[in-house]
């Protein structure tokens, strides 16, 4: 039995993965740094959401680093925080859980080709995951990531320069 070639695989691979809506988490540490110093950011009581523009600046770099390459376009990367003061780490994990999985049941309701960081504060500690849901989609609104459903023309405030 004669297999595929591995070129004929992951050419397969990256057709299944740009039309698949899933987004991926954002883990490498440069690219943290460079939503927090280039993203913009915005806040409640409960979560700090910082968004970059990655597809617009995939568009304007020549050199694309290579996680970029990976999540292509049409992704969002999410990354989330919790910090110590939170909790101990059942308390952090559980936070995370509650973060990600708003933002898949949320996930078609974003705008595309962003990275995402979201930073769980200590008064989420005590939240159902109800309230959890709407800081989120509240941050997002603030931030206007998320898409319009009128199909009217939103203002893009994210791509600007600061």
């Amino acid at each position: 039995m004669q297999g595929a070639a591995p070129s004929e695989w992951r050419a397969i691979w990256q057709i299944f993965m740009k039309y698949s809506n899933t987004s991926e988490s954002l883990k490498d540490n440069r690219d943290f740094q460079r939503v927090y110093q280039y993203g913009k950011s915005a806040a409640n009581r409960t979560l700090v959401l910082y968004v970059y523009p990655r597809a617009e600046k995939m568009r304007q770099l020549e050199q694309i680093p290579y996680s970029w390459k990976m999540a292509g376009y049409t992704k969002n990367r999410v990354g989330i925080s919790v910090s110590k003061k939170v909790g101990n780490s059942v308390v952090r994990h559980h936070l995370c859980r509650l973060v990600r999985e708003s933002y898949r049941l949320n996930e078609d309701k974003f705008d595309r080709g962003l990275d995402l960081v979201v930073i769980v504060r200590p008064g989420a500690r005590e939240l159902p995951f109800s309230d959890i849901d709407r800081a989120l989609l509240h941050v997002s609104r603030k931030l206007g990531v998320l898409q319009n459903r009128e199909g009217a023309e939103k203002k893009n405030t994210i791509g600007e320069s600061r």
